[in-house]
């Protein structure tokens, strides 16, 4: 018999996390005792109705936030500020609109720590504009650029920096479908050649199983941890996957807890009226 796999090291650690707002009528708890460990090199998704606190755990992942109770351990150490491992991605196209194609991809070459020669800096624009297909477009400003052009140069950009960790929070919700599938299809790309830790925020049941290894499903405000899924496919994958029965199967089951968690908030709202 052979020996079985060691598991991959824990990168990104929740550890009892907890997180109140301050409201006139007192603090208003928004995520409550989340615990969640994501390996190296896992594609984890979190999903549950708008509102929920999803975007607050990534922004204390990113270090723009930090937690009321519990913490946060990027390989074992404290998240204090955010920093270069990570790259995050958002909706709205987080691109600089007086700097160019290029511009943008080499920004965070000229800073700090991850500053790089200029002969490196110009290597890894050429290879993240022919690899997001943006080398015709290297002289053009974002505004002159569609959308789904926009989120591949802030992809490029996140990864020219050489982040270990990859933080995405709802990259693709406003672009049409059509796009959204060729962005998912290029990040499936992109990772599998160069491989990173993910976490990604998303409404999109469809888009969470077809990216990511595991699915975590959380309730209605205060976000808590109700289940967490292991997606049955393994990497590279392509849009086949979703011809797979399991794929329909676990499409219905995440859906059926998501709609139970807006029925709950449903629920909620009504309280707070009464």
């Amino acid at each position: 018999m052979s020996a079985a796999m060691p598991a991959a090291p824990v990168r990104i650690r929740f550890d009892h996390v907890s997180v109140d707002f301050p409201t006139a009528a007192g603090p208003m708890r928004v995520i409550d005792d989340v615990s969640l460990d994501i390996a190296s090199g896992e594609f984890v998704s979190i999903i549950g109705p708008s509102g929920c606190g999803k975007t607050t755990l990534m922004n204390i992942v990113g270090g723009f936030m930090a937690p009321s109770h519990g913490q946060v351990r990027l390989d074992g150490r404290p998240v204090t500020r955010p920093g270069p491992d990570r790259g995050v991605i958002f909706q709205e196209y987080g691109v600089f609109p007086w700097l160019t194609v290029r511009g943008n991809i080499e920004f965070g070459l000229r800073l700090g720590a991850r500053r790089a020669p200029v002969a490196e800096r110009d290597e890894i624009c050429r290879r993240y504009m022919a690899l997001m297909g943006l080398t015709d477009f290297a002289d053009h400003h974002p505004k002159h650029l569609s959308g789904g052009m926009r989120q591949r140069l802030a992809l490029a950009r996140a990864y020219a920096v050489k982040p270990e960790f990859l933080l995405m929070d709802e990259p693709f919700g406003a672009l049409d479908a059509q796009t959204r599938t060729a962005m998912q299809d290029l990040l499936l790309h992109v990772l599998e050649a160069e491989g990173k830790t993910v976490l990604l925020i998303t409404h999109s049941v469809d888009e969470a199983i077809y990216l990511s290894s595991r699915i975590v499903v959380v309730t209605a405000r205060p976000a808590r941890v109700r289940t967490i899924i292991d997606v049955p496919f393994g990497y590279p994958r392509s849009e086949k996957v979703q011809e797979d029965p399991r794929f329909a199967t676990l499409r219905a089951e995440i859906r059926a807890l998501v709609m139970e968690e807006y029925e709950a908030q449903a629920r909620q709202a009504v309280r707070l009226v009464d």
